[in-house]
């Protein structure tokens, strides 16, 4: 594929992936994307549906949103096997080798925040893990630094690496085992808990009034339209587009679930004033589950660090993925020790206003029929950019004028229709 920055194939994120590379069978994509939808971050968001929504509404939420939201993902999954491109190389095809490098940059901010935000996370969990197993006070400024060093030293090094290497030796092997066998402690124990405080009671329990069935829905939504940007960067390394589409979906849907569901649960059962994170050591066996799932945030941070550097590496192809890769992971670790990173739930839903709009065109130009993913021969596909911006517009004109209705599948649906609409006739 020809490039905008650099002729040939200098620019291997606009360029299709070979044959060659494509080495990830479907339990390849299973075992990865299982792996990036656990995590403590997902936990804290399925917290906060309650209770805002009552426990019946939330866990038809959970669902529908997870099974929708990871079935975007699978779907742009399929589209990035079977062209082999990145998510940079989609959106050039889709708008245009100009424009696309707006959605690219916001995309890499993205990818920065998320980044940020796992680094904290997996801070301030060693911080309870050692103040509450060990009596350490790692919660002061030298404390801070020490953890955010450590992690962001980790993450480093596992950048300095291959990446399918790492999905196909550690995190399939040992990895994903690990964490089920974390999960399934955890659901037993607060689902112990649960149904000694009472499961009908749980079950029948209603909601304060701030928040729908289908804004909650939005709220579930919102992780899995998180990674849609990443989603090719990986899928292309698949060996068929069935695999990389059906294994990608079942491993994120299971995952989404299951972490949203964990986090309802825990925090319906914990002390009024107790975090999830000191919900989770107080449970028998919590100290090792949590450390376990710890562990395995990093894999969060380096999916969205490797995503970044690749669609870093479209905008400037002379630095190298991985180069890109640790750049960002020195300056990730470097936000994570100065900026305040916990107001999470505005983040999450300014991110579903962008990229929710932005795949409903990609998907309903590329994702319907027998489409052309050959280069781009206009620098900017004007009908597609404005359909994009018109999408934020309608998501945000929803989500203050029509809450009820939620914002996140309406405007997929509308961008996806028009954008198949006014395809462009190929030949």
């Amino acid at each position: 594929m020809a490039t905008t920055n650099s002729p040939g194939a200098d620019n291997k994120a606009l360029t299709p992936i070979a044959h060659v590379d494509r080495v990830f069978s479907w339990h390849d994509h299973a075992a990865l994307w299982f792996s990036l939808g656990v995590g403590l971050l997902v936990m804290q968001i399925g917290a906060y549906l309650v209770p805002a929504v009552g426990s019946r509404d939330a866990a038809i939420a959970i669902v529908l949103g997870s099974v929708v939201g990871s079935g975007l993902l699978a779907w742009t999954a399929k589209l990035g096997c079977d062209s082999g491109l990145t998510s940079a190389g989609l959106m050039h095809t889709t708008y245009g080798s100009l424009f696309a490098r707006l959605p690219v940059l916001l995309n890499i901010a993205q990818l920065i925040g998320w980044t940020t935000f796992e680094l904290v996370i997996m801070r301030d969990g060693t911080a309870a893990i050692g103040k509450q197993s060990f009596g350490l006070a790692l919660d002061g400024p030298g404390g801070i630094f020490a953890t955010t060093l450590l992690w962001g030293a980790v993450l480093t090094l596992l950048l300095a690496g291959s990446m399918t290497k790492l999905v196909r030796k550690i995190i399939s092997r040992f990895g994903l085992p690990l964490v089920i066998a974390s999960l399934l402690w955890l659901t037993w124990q607060f689902g112990g808990q649960l149904k000694t405080q009472g499961f009908e009671a749980f079950w029948a329990r209603p909601g304060d009034g701030s928040m729908g069935m289908l804004s909650a829905m939005d709220l579930v939504i919102a992780m899995p339209v998180s990674w849609l940007p990443l989603v090719a960067d990986y899928a292309r390394h698949g060996r068929s587009g069935r695999s990389a589409m059906s294994g990608t979906w079942l491993g994120y849907a299971v995952a989404n679930i299951w972490c949203y569901a964990l986090g309802v649960m825990v925090i319906s059962v914990a002390a009024p004033d107790a975090n999830l994170v000191s919900a989770l050591l107080l449970a028998q066996g919590g100290l090792i589950a949590l450390s376990l799932i710890l562990i395995d945030e990093i894999d969060n941070a380096y999916g969205d660090v490797y995503s970044g550097s690749v669609s870093a590496h479209s905008i400037k192809p002379s630095w190298t993925i991985r180069q890109w890769g640790i750049g960002l992971a020195v300056l990730c670790t470097g936000l994570a020790l100065v900026l305040p990173m916990h107001s999470l739930e505005p983040f999450l839903l300014l991110l579903s206003s962008v990229f929710v709009p932005l795949y409903g065109v990609i998907l309903g130009r590329l994702g319907v029929g027998k489409p052309s993913f050959a280069p781009p021969q206009r620098k900017i596909d004007i009908t597609a950019a404005l359909l994009w911006l018109a999408g934020v517009v309608f998501f945000h004109a929803l989500a203050k004028w029509a809450p009820q209705w939620g914002s996140a599948l309406p405007t997929l649906a509308l961008t996806f229709t028009l954008a198949w609409l006014t395809r462009p006739q190929r030949t």
